[in-house]
């Protein structure tokens, strides 16, 4: 028999009209024609089949801008590349309609903000998901190896130090809190821009192309609490991004003379990081077919920029 889930599609013999704009800009806000853009939907399945997608394509004019129509329901998979940028991608969710012929508001601009690809290099990038190893003690991360220092890794170089406290009173009594620092003066973090959107949406390169120069603060805190009663708070936020400055050696003044650059997609201590490997480089893009890291596990292997 046919199942309940799918029935909304074949609901409506003929589902609702649909028409939106897609503007496509560079980092400038500055219009990009010639872009390649797809517009992907659900249409009704074949028989037996669960569902079916179709797209509308086409190019930008000179206004960045390429106009698509068609009828469906839900939401519109939209996408835009172009030769020498990243591709960038994002769903819009139709207005929900009840018995009308088309969805409101009609024709909405759907902006596609492509990011150029500028100079990817080779940097140390690996996923981690780590468990504190020992907790009220202050442990070493080494980046360019990818382990905690020893005696609890492989480590050499300390470039940021986890400090990990758990009071655990009961299976729901409990406070955890995580101090992320660094080992040097002018060593530090600071987030950008949250990446809201769901995996494999906004743009392949998901940072700015460059780290910032300034701005880092010598500590990133968070911290977790369970009372009984309560319903537990899992904060493992994973739209966070961050700058990190590390190995960083001062003149006499207290400026940088050197320091080696890197990013973090995110939250502690379930993340991606990525190390440029040349000191006073700031260019965090990385080119995922050379990754400085070898041997790494599948689950370790990082191919976003």
């Amino acid at each position: 028999g046919c199942s309940q889930a799918k029935t909304n599609i074949v609901d409506m013999p003929v589902p609702p009209e649909w028409q939106v704009t897609i503007k496509v800009v560079d980092e400038a806000g500055i219009p990009v024609g010639g872009a390649d853009v797809q517009v992907g939907y659900f249409v009704t399945p074949p028989k037996n089949e669960s569902n079916e997608m179709t797209s509308r394509q086409g190019k930008t004019d000179t206004n960045g801008l390429f106009v698509a129509t068609g009828r469906s329901q839900y939401m519109l998979y939209c996408s835009a590349r172009l030769a020498g940028f990243y591709q960038t991608a994002v769903t819009h969710e139709l207005g929900m309609v009840y018995n009308k012929p088309r969805h409101e508001p009609w024709n909405p601009t759907i902006a596609l903000p492509l990011k150029r690809i500028v100079n990817p290099i080779p940097m140390y990038a690996k996923r981690v998901n780590l468990g504190m190893p020992i907790f009220d003690k202050p442990v070493g991360f080494d980046l360019e190896i990818g382990d905690w220092v020893a005696p609890s890794g492989k480590g050499v170089k300390t470039d940021i130090v986890f400090t990990g406290h758990l009071a655990k009173r009961a299976e729901d009594d409990s406070d955890w809190k995580l101090v992320v620092g660094f080992p040097n003066a002018g060593d530090g973090i600071q987030t950008f821009e949250k990446h809201s959107l769901p995996p494999g949406q906004g743009s392949a390169l998901r940072s700015p192309q460059n780290a910032l120069e300034s701005g880092y603060q010598t500590e990133w805190v968070k911290s977790n609490s369970r009372r009984p009663g309560e319903p537990s708070v899992y904060n493992l936020d994973e739209s966070l991004n961050f700058f990190l400055r590390v190995r960083t050696i001062l003149d006499e003044k207290g400026n940088v003379k050197s320091a080696q650059y890197g990013k973090i997609y995110g939250d502690f201590l379930d993340f991606t990081y990525y190390l440029n490997p040349t000191p006073n480089d700031r260019n965090v893009e990385f080119d995922p077919n050379q990754n400085l890291l070898k041997k790494l596990r599948s689950t370790e292997q990082v191919a976003a920029p």
